[in-house]
């Protein structure tokens, strides 16, 4: 990381170039806001680096710029959204707005989306309903890249979970994880630099497991046969029930060509939650929960921590001292400012 951005100017730079490749106003914001936060948050595997690819999926037609999205109201807490091959983060927001309204009126609100693209860090999606006061669940399948248990090749991607709620402290609780052991792209950074990978994290082609990167096309699964269990229930609601595809069928995010849109699922559930005790016990008791679980003695002098809690602690020092950016995403960054004539100021 070589270079630094504060996130106001990180964010003007997002929103200015993906107005000058078409995108309307709703996913200019949905999608500026999904990829900042990502990134402030300190999860630069699904931040910024991706705008270049963003864009080239907009001029190239992957992405919809400007979709006509379709919502139906199935049953009174269960709707459906069309994304016209949405933007990811805008779809995502879009569905989790449907599900606050009925969560509102009817304590819970679930919506399925079909016809969307990657939509980034779950956690963009969840914490938008936590910080409003509902608990929440976000899901997304993806192309096949851990290998199935016992198995030979991957037939199951990441396919990630996220749950967020609210407590007394200002940041919701947020669990935000991938059904691999690690993301795809630590294997990317390793390869970059020609460095081994660790054990336990890649297979090759012939499903064995390797440490050279070079050689890596899939990854251990979570938690063994559990990991692999967890991304099988995220591809039933993001892939059948939804009506998309599913498994090996998932066109690949970098491999498939740039103009071919990938169709992919998404599901989200919203809760009151006051659903069975009143909302200040659940969020004072939320908090609770937190401090206990932080004052836990430790066996080293680091901190026992909740989920999110890392990247809490990541965006207050982002926020002060700016987004740290690699070498290829600087130069990137830098072709996108040319090309579209709009500033990026360094610190």
């Amino acid at each position: 990381m070589n270079k630094r951005v504060s996130y106001s100017n990180l964010s003007k730079f997002v929103e200015n170039i993906l107005t000058k490749v078409g995108l309307d106003e709703y996913s200019v914001k949905a999608v500026t806001v999904g990829l900042c936060e990502t990134s402030v948050r300190g999860v630069d595997s699904h931040g910024v680096r991706l705008l270049p690819h963003y864009v080239n999926s907009a001029i190239n037609g992957r992405k919809n710029p400007n979709p006509n999205y379709k919502y139906q109201q199935n049953l009174p807490t269960i709707g459906h959204l069309d994304a016209d091959d949405a933007f990811g983060h805008a779809a995502g927001m879009k569905a989790i707005e449907y599900c606050m309204d009925m969560a509102d009126k009817y304590g819970t609100g679930i919506v399925s989306v079909s016809g969307s693209s990657h939509p980034g860090a779950m956690a963009s999606m969840a914490l938008k309903a936590a910080r409003k006061g509902f608990i929440a669940f976000a899901f997304t399948h993806a192309d096949s890249l851990i290998m199935s248990h016992n198995g030979v090749r991957p037939y199951f991607g990441t396919n990630p979970i996220c749950f967020a709620c609210p407590r007394v402290e200002k940041e919701p609780y947020c669990l935000d994880m991938a059904t691999s052991i690690a993301p795809w792209n630590r294997v990317l950074v390793h390869r970059n630099s020609n460095t081994d990978l660790p054990e336990g994290i890649a297979y090759n082609s012939d499903g064995e497991e390797t440490v050279n990167p070079q050689d890596a096309s899939s990854l251990f699964p979570s938690g063994s046969h559990k990991g692999y269990g967890l991304a099988s229930m995220v591809e039933v609601l993001c892939g059948i029930y939804s009506g998309m595809n599913f498994g090996r069928n998932i066109p690949s995010m970098y491999g498939t060509p740039i103009k071919e849109v990938r169709k992919l699922g998404q599901f989200y559930m919203v809760m009151r939650v006051d659903g069975a005790i009143p909302e200040d016990q659940f969020i004072e008791t939320m908090q609770l929960f937190t401090d206990d679980v932080r004052n836990e003695p430790s066996k080293s002098n680091e901190r026992i921590m909740l989920p999110g809690d890392k990247e809490i602690l990541e965006s207050r020092a982002r926020h002060k001292n700016g987004v740290p950016l690699d070498d290829l995403t600087v130069e990137l960054f830098k072709d996108l400012a040319i090309k579209y004539n709009v500033d990026l100021e360094f610190l």
